[in-house]
């Protein structure tokens, strides 16, 4: 039998799942096209093509719904469910995402150890010594035809400036563009793999079509600069911003598949015999498949494997827990941005009441969050607040403060034919970062749209008069803020006086149980115009 001349290699790429196993998204019960088990029927589809096809997932897996919140608090027994849904279809490889650690050091080095594949990050490393934390930079699969396919994992190394301390204690994350650059040299001279794919659980700082800067750079994202400056790099699978994207940059081909199953990525590389024998890569095509598109339903079996997980978790978001006196209700989360609202009101006072500061910051983190009705379940809470955050208190200036509120100004901007106020294009695209806009309870304030940005604070009083830019005043905010989060560089690094390790979801329904009925008040301390 003469030797096959061409081969093509499959692989598909998960990334964002955000714990969505399940069909939903938790703020009702509607099948949507979203999931690992909706996924898993095109990834089977996809294997009675190609049975040898690499499957990987790209990170932040564990965190993101009820389903994995409930089982992270209350029902750490037995094999953790990311690590059971890896296992059940046969995923090849993993890379860590930042919101792995979420939980802490324990749950996130339980699921390694229980998962049957490798977890992949070159650049977190051990302080200690600077080794890779979670065992393996790279792993180096042969299929059967020969070829051999070398994955890297790398991750953002912009974590600490999100992550609780406690929860990255001991560990170190290195640039991941240099931390690419000197593992894909290491790789090609060590192991000579006829392709090289590296699995970056980050994003684009450039439009991947244009070139143009889409976001400050942080270095939170490197991808392109990756395609450009790393040699030898023939695919770039990335995540954590949340897009939509398959294309080529520079030779490499690219994708990134959503999050919370929306898609998933597929690369084929066609290779071809060379005279020596050896395999040499031709071609690289990069496409998504959409859940939405497909005619599959989601996979039966692993429905009934989490069957009973499921049905725990479902229980728990819908037992009431309080009820509310008056209107908590967001109507457009757009107009609940330019005025003081009753629910983002009751949140900062709860961030005030718990900890004892006399002003708080907090968002609404999503277009789909909608306050609170007559009854409050468990559904509703983790609905509006869908972040592990925990609770910090820092110390800042009045100078601080209104350089914090320039910064959330600057989600704002004016159609130019209406003159209407808009979302800011940088907090659209490349994905929605209404996180990134905070409302302040204990101060007054004005924002003035019509200014250029850095100017449009118009107004901003401590108890009546102009605040002190020299004085200083204790801010009660979530942690991703505390750390900076969101190019609030005026935050990062200052003096974090008090902290309250329980997150943010169990104190609002701690707060709202002791209570039994809330009440909705506003005192219309702000306004944007």
């Amino acid at each position: 039998m003469p030797t096959p001349q061409t081969a093509i290699v499959t692989l598909l790429e998960t990334s964002d799942l955000h714990g969505h196993i399940y069909p939903t998204d938790y703020r009702d019960t509607y099948d949507k096209p979203i999931g690992l088990a909706k996924l898993s029927a095109i990834i089977r589809k996809e294997r009675s093509i190609d049975p040898s096809l690499l499957l990987i997932d790209n990170g932040d897996l564990l965190q993101g719904t009820p389903f994995m919140y409930r089982y992270a608090k209350y029902g750490a027994g037995g094999i953790h469910p990311a690590a059971e849904a890896l296992n059940a279809l046969r995923y090849d490889a993993a890379v860590i995402g930042n919101h792995e650690f979420n939980y802490g050091l324990d749950l996130l080095n339980q699921t390694v150890r229980q998962s049957a594949c490798p977890w992949l990050s070159a650049n977190v490393v051990n302080e200690r010594d600077g080794q890779p934390a979670f065992g393996q930079p790279y792993r180096v699969f042969t299929l059967p035809a020969g070829i051999r396919i070398a994955v890297l994992g790398l991750t953002t190394h912009y974590i600490p400036n999100w992550e609780a301390p406690d929860h990255i204690r001991g560990l170190a994350f290195e640039d991941a563009l240099s931390s690419a650059a000197r593992w894909a040299r290491h790789i090609r001279e060590n192991e000579r793999p006829d392709a090289l794919v590296v699995c970056y659980h980050g994003g684009f700082e450039r439009d991947p079509a244009t070139g143009e800067p889409t976001e400050p750079l942080t270095g939170e994202n490197q991808g392109c600069e990756m395609c450009l400056r790393i040699g030898g790099m023939d695919v770039l699978f990335t995540g954590h911003q949340h897009r939509l994207l398959a294309g080529e940059i520079n030779g490499v081909a690219i994708a990134q598949p959503g999050f919370a199953g929306q898609a998933i990525a597929k690369v084929q590389l066609t290779f071809e015999r060379t005279a020596d024998g050896s395999w040499s890569l031709r071609e690289k095509k990069a496409s998504l498949l959409l859940t939405a598109d497909a005619e599959e339903q989601a996979d039966e079996q692993l429905l009934i494997r989490f069957a009973e997980h499921e049905r725990q978790t479902q229980q728990w978001l819908d037992q009431p827990i309080g009820s509310v006196d008056g209107d908590l209700a967001i109507v457009e989360p757009f107009a609940a941005r330019q005025a003081d609202h009753p629910f983002t009101e009751f949140v900062n006072r709860v961030q005030m009441e718990t900890t004892g500061a006399a002003i708080s910051c907090a968002a609404i983190f999503t277009d789909e969050a909608r306050g609170f009705g007559k009854e409050i379940t468990m559904r509703d809470v983790t609905a509006n607040y869908i972040y592990p955050n925990t609770l910090k208190v820092v110390r800042l200036t009045g100078r601080d403060i209104r350089e914090a509120l320039e910064q959330s100004a600057s989600y704002f901007d004016r159609d130019e034919r209406t003159g209407e106020i808009r979302v800011a294009d940088a907090y659209l695209l490349p994905k929605p970062r209404h996180f990134d806009y905070d409302m302040w309870e204990g101060i007054d304030y004005a924002l003035d749209i019509s200014q250029p940005v850095g100017q449009r604070v118009v107004k901003l009083h401590w108890n009546d008069a102009p605040i002190d830019p020299e004085a200083f005043f204790e801010v009660a905010m979530n942690s991703y803020r505390a750390g900076g989060g969101g190019n609030f560089n005026m935050i990062q690094g200052r003096p974090v006086v008090r902290e309250f390790p329980t997150d943010m979801t169990e104190i609002l329904a701690d707060y709202i149980m002791e209570r039994g009925t809330i009440r909705s008040e506003c005192n219309h301390n702000w306004i944007v115009y």
